[in-house]
């Protein structure tokens, strides 16, 4: 009763629980598909009463006025992530962009190099002991909460209770806005190419009976998942997972049973699916949501052997580089957690850390003889081990520059190799 009466006391409208923004404040928004979009309009409803407002977050769906031209006075945005919903603010000056893995984003604020004032948040409603789960995303989340000074919660019943280190008291929510709204669904991809069912085929043919996934969203992981459904004893350690992971716990293939910490579980720390896939999490003791900071920990993903990383590629020059983040020097997503998890499972005991990608894009090869002026390096060359094309897969791991070469461009699209020889011998790679 105590609680209870403590939780309606705090519950108001948005624009009222809003009001306690002030000019000058750092606002942080919960992120993924737990996107506040509420919070986020009634913050941004209050433009004109409200002069330089940081507003930081990772990758957000939904509409993102604060960005909108003519905004620049009132709020400046600084992605720690770039989506598509702010990528055109960032290219054009009116955001700024923060290069970092994610899981040292936390440490900006606990560290206080980035003190924050208000945190937007999505959540469940409080239990009969008072804590409200953050659902769909942990992530940063829950770092977030506990440094900021006020804490507005979007609380909605739709949102799915997963269990973990997922929790917030009623005790640090300061105002409450209560909403019943279906959350954020990111399809699975269901239609594959050729080109995307090539490379699934080749990143699962090198995955073991008893491995430990991390994956992301989108076609390429998709179609991994799809192949491995004869494997055994498959197991989930992952910043993020989709509607796949869910269809291989039901068909067997994932357990979970072979890993060394939290064994039997399905770790994650954020998730991208539909309403089945949230359905599957609600209340469910297989899966176990834990912050950022911790899944991404390089240290953590490594204690689990077989760990394998399946991440993507915007471009790799012809020594392993690997551009994820920009297009030449235009900013089109981050870090993310690709480098937490390429070095978690390079030094797992039988890991494997993959690199998967189509060859070409635009009618242009993506293995290069060199990355454009600007494109930035969020995989190095040391770190750079699996690659895999459509046409087929390569270990770069003690290879030489030359031995490198060779071996990326044996998986280039045929009629850039040429090409890629050429430039290989200009610059003495090859023969």
């Amino acid at each position: 009763m105590v609680l209870s009466k403590l939780y309606r006391s705090k519950v108001m409208s948005a624009e009222k629980a809003l009001e306690v923004v002030s000019s000058g404040d750092r606002v942080y928004i919960h992120p993924g598909c737990a996107t506040p979009q509420v919070l986020v309009d009634a913050l941004s409803a209050r433009k004109d009463d409200l002069y330089d407002v940081e507003v930081v977050h990772i990758l957000t769906f939904g509409e993102a006025p604060y960005v909108e031209p003519g905004n620049e006075k009132h709020f400046r945005h600084n992605a720690l992530f770039a989506g598509s919903n702010v990528r055109e603010a960032i290219w054009e000056g009116r955001a700024d962009w923060t290069p970092i893995f994610l899981g040292e984003v936390p440490l900006l604020w606990e560290r206080g190099m980035m003190p924050l004032d208000v945190s937007l948040i999505h959540c469940t409603p409080p239990d009969e002991h008072g804590f409200c789960s953050l659902g769909v995303g942990v992530d940063m989340t829950l770092s977030a909460v506990r440094c900021s000074r006020y804490v507005i919660a979007q609380v909605n019943p739709q949102m799915p209770r997963t269990l973990g280190d997922a929790f917030v008291h009623v005790n640090k929510i300061t105002h409450a806005v209560e909403v019943n709204e279906p959350i954020v669904e990111v399809p699975q991809v269901t239609e594959f190419t050729d080109v995307h069912r090539k490379i699934g085929k080749y990143v699962a043919d090198v995955i073991e009976d008893g491995s430990c996934l991390q994956m992301g969203i989108g076609a390429i992981p998709d179609a991994v998942l799809n192949y491995l459904k004869e494997k055994k004893d498959l197991g989930i350690h992952t910043e993020m997972f989709a509607d796949g992971v869910k269809e291989l716990f039901e068909s067997g293939v994932i357990n979970c049973e072979k890993k060394n910490i939290h064994t039997g579980k399905i770790v994650a720390s954020f998730l991208m699916g539909t309403k089945s896939l949230y359905d599957f999490v609600d209340n469910n003791p297989f899966v176990e949501m834990h912050p950022t900071e911790y899944v991404n920990d390089p240290f953590i993903i490594a204690q689990n052997n077989k760990m394998i990383s399946i991440n993507s590629a915007i471009a790799i020059d012809i020594t392993g580089q690997i551009c994820s983040d920009s297009i030449g020097k235009q900013i089109y997503s981050g870090f993310g957690g690709q480098v937490d998890f390429v070095r978690g499972a390079s030094r797992s005991e039988g890991g494997k850390a993959i690199i998967g990608f189509p060859s070409t894009a635009k009618d242009k090869s993506r293995i290069v003889p060199h990355l454009e002026p600007g494109a930035g390096v969020v995989t190095s060359r040391a770190d750079a081990h699996y690659v895999a094309t459509e046409y087929g897969i390569v270990d770069l791991f003690g290879k030489n520059l030359r031995q490198r070469a060779e071996a990326l461009i044996s998986i280039a699209h045929p009629k850039f190799r040429e090409m890629l020889e050429c430039e290989a011998r200009e610059r003495n790679l090859m023969e």
